[in-house]
């Protein structure tokens, strides 16, 4: 796969820069937030072969590229430069797709790190009981510090992430943070000896704040409304030093004395309701969240249960909802394995097994969406088989004793130095296994369609290869620097109307005009404002330096080439000088137009506001 070719065709289906407010991605989906998702072409991107699926929900419109959604990610952050220009506001008016997006926008970032350490903790665990690793060895205490850091000290990472998401000073909500898992405050917490502020009270839990979730969080907001009151009242000079003072001496405080005990009253509240439910009945909420867990993963509700978990490790020190969510893990993945036996498609089989083998290591985003949803009875089938292994594994009462993403890796966590491995980890096994063969054994006698799925894949490779063979394209690059503007701005009917041929204005800030593309100069005028070139594909480019500029009789402006050169993409054409141009009362708008559009299937724009000489702007589709 192509990275860049991908990021670009879905940077340029989703609407590009004008449309797009901001792009994270997860373990498999690029999840843009877009001004307006009419604008993004859906089915586009459905054809597109390196395109899993689209998912639009929680306010996000969701791209699923599968295992490596990072590099095409990178390629398109790397391509448009949006490294400093994420917009993360939700514009959002559900209540219920904010608090996704928030939370979501919050966990996102640092997944792969918390995955990675929920796995290394289990597996030190798993050494510890079969007596591979002793508890005080200096392997084990430096192997342990990598794998419980990041959930010991949870806050300072929300911290970071919430910080970014609310617009906020990142060290100021990471040095808050550190001030709640402070080791004289925890301390103090975990022997219950009181503290006071001033004679006023301060409420902590056992185990302090190490581990949660909600206080910095809401902790994080509060100071994203109260930073921007302190800049207006502190003077720009004295801002440096004492913005943070003020923040950090009301935050910490505030923190301890009010948003840590709201929080922590929240965050019971919300485990106290699963763990309501699950006491009424731990079959029937193990077989619900077995069985619809990839209904939430699709619609993005699945991020809701996230703080839920982290809430039961830390008031509980275990966990009882994530073991539940492998049986629907692994049951995706038998499904997807009878679909790959069944099928006579050749590409579907490979599909089948690669997912397959995907989803065993928790991804089950190309697994539900390239195989088992678009069959239908594969979908349903492996979401029952994983609720008979969600509610075993409720009955059983298996806890897991750190987080991370749930999946065959994810077993060891499920194992308490307290326990034997027989009495949580093997009922887990069991049942995550029953889950697979069911949804195996299932798919392979319900079947699915396969006359209509091979109809549907003839149609999509037909539509693909159309698309690819009347659709050939190639960019020029801009020959400036400046503000992009619509030819309909530019203060000249010829060019405006469009008689000349489509295309683009620049509003130029450097006086240096470059060759678009390779090829030969076929029209230079004697004033030096506009030059002509002929592209080697045959398109014909008209590049007119401000307007009326003729009148100037070339007064301030210095040409490089002559008619019949051979340029090259980047070459110096003309050099102009913009200052005294405009002291003369001319424009320097410059149109930039492909004067026998007529010749090719279109002209388009690339969505840009803003561009620098030699970035791609207009696209030749032949």
């Amino acid at each position: 796969m192509d990275n860049q070719a991908v990021g670009k065709r879905v940077w340029e289906a989703v609407g590009g820069q004008k449309n797009v407010n901001s792009l994270v991605h997860c373990a498999t989906r690029l999840r843009f937030k877009l001004k307006d998702e009419s604008i993004a072409d859906t089915q586009k991107l459905k054809k597109d072969p390196d395109v899993i699926q689209v998912v639009q929900s929680g306010g996000q419109y969701q791209v699923v590229i599968g295992s490596n959604v990072a590099d095409v990610y990178q390629a398109i952050v790397d391509e448009q430069g949006l490294k400093d220009q994420s917009d993360t506001q939700d514009h959002s008016k559900n209540p219920l797709n904010r608090l996704i997006d928030i939370i979501s926008s919050i966990f996102t970032p640092f997944l792969g790190a918390m995955a990675a350490a929920g796995i290394l903790k289990g597996f030190l665990t798993l050494a510890a009981v079969l007596g591979w690793l002793a508890t005080d060895s200096g392997a084990y205490q430096v192997l342990y510090a990598a794998a419980d850091g990041v959930f010991l000290f949870l806050p300072i990472m929300l911290a970071f992430t919430s910080a970014k998401k609310f617009k906020t000073n990142q060290y100021l909500s990471v040095a808050i943070a550190m001030a709640l898992v402070y080791p004289a405050i925890t301390e103090i917490a975990g022997a219950g000896s009181g503290l006071d502020f001033f004679g006023l009270p301060v409420i902590l839990s056992q185990s302090g704040y190490t581990s949660s979730v909600i206080p910095i969080i809401l902790a994080v907001w509060v100071q994203s409304k109260l930073e921007p009151l302190v800049k207006k009242i502190v003077p720009q000079f004295l801002q440096m030093i004492f913005v943070p003072m003020l923040i950090l001496l009301v935050m910490v405080p505030l923190t301890f004395l009010a948003l840590g005990p709201i929080g922590t009253i929240i965050g019971n509240g919300l485990g106290g309701l699963f763990n309501s439910i699950y006491g009424f009945s731990p079959l029937v909420a193990g077989f619900l969240m077995g069985s619809l867990w990839q209904v939430f993963v699709m619609f993005g509700m699945h991020w809701g249960f996230v703080p839920i978990i982290f809430l039961n490790m830390q008031q509980y020190g275990f966990d009882v909802l994530a073991p539940m969510l492998l049986a629907a893990v692994l049951a995706q993945g038998g499904a997807a394995l009878a679909v790959a036996f069944r099928t006579k498609d050749a590409k579907l089989r490979s599909l089948g097994i690669s997912s397959m083998i995907t989803s065993l290591f928790g991804i089950t985003e190309p697994t539900v969406y390239g195989v088992t949803l678009p069959l239908k009875k594969p979908f349903i089938v492996a979401c029952l088989s994983a609720g008979v292994g969600g509610a075993m594994i409720g009955f059983a009462g298996v806890k897991a004793f750190s987080g991370g993403l749930i999946s065959l890796l994810s077993i060891p966590t499920f194992i308490s130095t307290n326990e034997t491995i027989e009495s949580n980890v093997t009922l887990a096994i069991i049942a995550a296994a029953l889950s697979f063969a069911l949804a195996f054994v299932g798919t392979f006698i319900v079947g699915f369609d396969e006359a209509e799925q091979d109809e549907k894949l003839e149609e999509n490779q037909q539509t693909t290869a159309g698309e690819t063979l009347g659709n050939a394209r190639h960019n020029l690059k801009s020959p400036l620097s400046g503000k992009v503007l619509p030819l309909t701005e530019v203060p000249d009917k010829v060019f405006s109307s469009g008689a000349m041929g489509k295309g683009i204005a620049i509003d130029p800030v450097k006086g240096e005009l470059i060759a678009p593309a390779d090829g030969e100069i076929t029209t230079v005028f004697p004033t030096g404002h506009a030059i002509g070139l002929t592209t080697k594909d045959g398109a014909e480019i008209l590049m007119h330096i401000g307007m009326d500029t003729v009148e100037l009789e070339g007064k301030g402006f210095e040409v490089f080439v002559k008619q019949g050169d051979q340029a090259r993409a980047g070459d110096l054409l003309v050099r102009f000088d913009i200052e005294a141009i405009k002291a003369a009362g001319y424009s320097v708008i410059t149109p930039i137009v492909v004067t026998n559009t007529d010749h090719f299937a279109d002209v388009l724009e690339l969505n840009q506001e803003e561009i620098i000489a030699s970035e791609d702007f207009l696209a030749i589709v032949k």
